[in-house]
């Protein structure tokens, strides 16, 4: 049966019924790939109180909807490339803008107050539950990225000005970056070996992977430029490097719950600063042993 409402709250509740539908399908979808017993159980229940919240709705809006077949495309998309945490913790986030929406139903719709309360709490708690195996190497992957941000970013802005070539550049990159790959990955190894970890191999394929990544990109620009086009190429490596840490930020910050600005900033302003340093360098180390190549 139909309740009756104000036009304005039905509009809310119209569009609230929608979306709680589409999320509950893009949980069933999710949960169909997620790995772990305990993760899929988590996904499926949270699929069934989205369901019931539509269900509440219904009762407001006497419509049978569909799911937006473009929006539970997306997300299992994001679930299958970044992981099933951060794809429903992200559209959880999206839920945020809903509360006001809560405000102006909680006059009329008396259930409002009840499924606020469960998304609030009760989802997040049900969301923390999560667990997903490269999120518990999200730390080896700091390692292996932040190193490999400052070393290198350092090392190619100090040879961008001591060879003025962007393939000599390019060369002493990858020769410094794949033998800077394996000594962290060996290293993270022997530490988590040390530490009497099991997962020791895992730890260091994650470190090596962030690490052996980030080279690549850093170096593209100077394989992507001609060779006297070493300035602009150094420009868009340092380009690179604010997208690859705010991404990488992004990323942790979405799916581990973390303040994203801080963290962003630290990292940008430190590996920017090596390079500005390195840069200098060597400027005055070509002056100083008057190299030229």
């Amino acid at each position: 049966m139909t309740k009756k409402v104000s036009p304005g709250a039905l509009a809310v509740i119209r569009r609230m019924q929608q979306s709680e539908l589409t999320e509950s399908v893009i949980y069933e979808e999710i949960a169909k790939f997620a790995r772990g017993e305990e993760n899929r159980q988590v996904l499926l229940r949270l699929a069934k109180e989205e369901r019931a919240h539509y269900e509440v709705w219904k009762r407001y809006t006497g419509l049978e909807l569909k799911p937006e077949r473009g929006k539970v495309f997306w997300y299992k998309l994001m679930a299958r490339i970044l992981g099933f945490t951060f794809a429903v913790k992200l559209m959880e986030r999206g839920e945020e803008s809903a509360q006001e929406q809560y405000d102006l139903l909680a006059g009329e719709v008396e259930e409002s107050v009840a499924i606020r309360h469960q998304e609030q709490e009760h989802e997040k708690a049900l969301l923390d539950l999560l667990d997903e195996e490269r999120l518990r190497y999200v730390g080896s992957m700091v390692l292996g990225l932040n190193d490999a941000l400052v070393e290198l970013t350092g090392s190619l802005a100090g040879f961008t000005f001591a060879m003025q070539n962007t393939r000599l550049i390019a060369l002493s990159g990858l020769i410094i970056g794949i033998s800077a790959t394996f000594s962290m990955a060996s290293s993270e190894f022997l530490a988590a070996r040390s530490e009497g970890r099991e997962d020791a191999l895992k730890s260091c394929a994650y470190t090596g992977a962030a690490y052996l990544v980030t080279v690549v990109l850093l170096i593209l620009p100077y394989l992507i430029f001609s060779s006297q086009q070493y300035l602009l190429a150094l420009a868009c490596m340092l380009l690179t490097v604010v997208l690859i840490i705010a991404g990488f930020t992004y990323y942790t910050s979405v799916a581990q719950d973390q303040p994203f600005k801080h963290r962003f900033l630290e990292m940008a302003l430190i590996s920017v600063g090596v390079a500005v340093v390195s840069f200098v360098v060597g400027v005055l180390a070509k002056q100083a042993l008057g190299v030229e190549l």
